[in-house]
């Protein structure tokens, strides 16, 4: 008998890890986690202070995140199939690029701590784009703590991320480069990346026929 999967899709700000996670939810019948970042007190003020808001921020997220994922995660794999909008390893990409000396040397004891507590994806699909694709698709969502965003951090994010699942080992990964992808507008581009999701899971080619119309619709 399959087991449940769990599938977490990562990428820099804006890249449309949410929208595929919510798209891709009724292609393999499984539960989503989103993850909830409005509710962090530090965000806005992060965004226009770095330096000094970047300790709290960070370490906002990281028992945020673990609150979220220790019980749901396991809950819902009891259950069925779960897909994600981000991996709780996210917290190294942020913490390694905006906290240094002592502040990050205590934030990764804090995290090698409560990270062996957290399941790790079956797949992580990482979703990457060029910063100026970035820039264009945090401009038009239009969120208000985002707007002081600069270029050099999204920038400097975008390689943070490649750095890092370039070395990253932890669960397989699958690179898709979205620069000239449009998931929501064009249906072949998003079949495109469900079918390499379900050829790395070794879940077998999509069938139209499981359409209950058996049009494809």
């Amino acid at each position: 008998m399959q087991k449940n999967f769990y599938i977490a899709v990562e990428g820099v700000i804006g890249v449309g890890k949410t929208t595929l996670t919510r798209m891709a939810q009724r292609e393999f019948n499984a539960a989503i986690l989103l993850e909830v970042f409005e509710e962090n007190p530090f965000l806005a003020h992060f965004y226009q202070d770095r330096k000094r808001y970047g300790f709290q921020t960070q370490i906002f997220f990281l028992l945020s995140r673990y609150h979220q994922q220790h019980e749901f995660i396991p809950a819902a794999l009891a259950r069925g199939n779960l897909i994600s909008d981000y991996t709780f390893d996210k917290n190294q990409i942020f913490a390694r690029l905006n906290i240094e000396g002592d502040e990050l040397a205590m934030y990764e004891r804090v995290h090698a701590i409560i990270a062996t507590k957290i399941p790790t994806p079956d797949l992580v699909v990482y979703l990457r784009a060029d910063t100026d694709v970035l820039m264009e698709r945090i401009a038009l969502r239009d969120r208000a703590y985002e707007r002081a965003m600069e270029r050099a951090y999204i920038a400097a994010l975008g390689n943070a991320y490649d750095d890092f699942f370039a070395q990253y080992t932890q669960a397989p990964t699958l690179t898709i480069d979205s620069n000239d992808l449009d998931f929501v507008r064009r249906p072949a581009d998003l079949r495109a990346i469900l079918d390499r999701i379900r050829a790395k899971l070794g879940l077998g080619a999509y069938q139209q026929a499981l359409f209950a119309n058996g049009d494809g619709r």
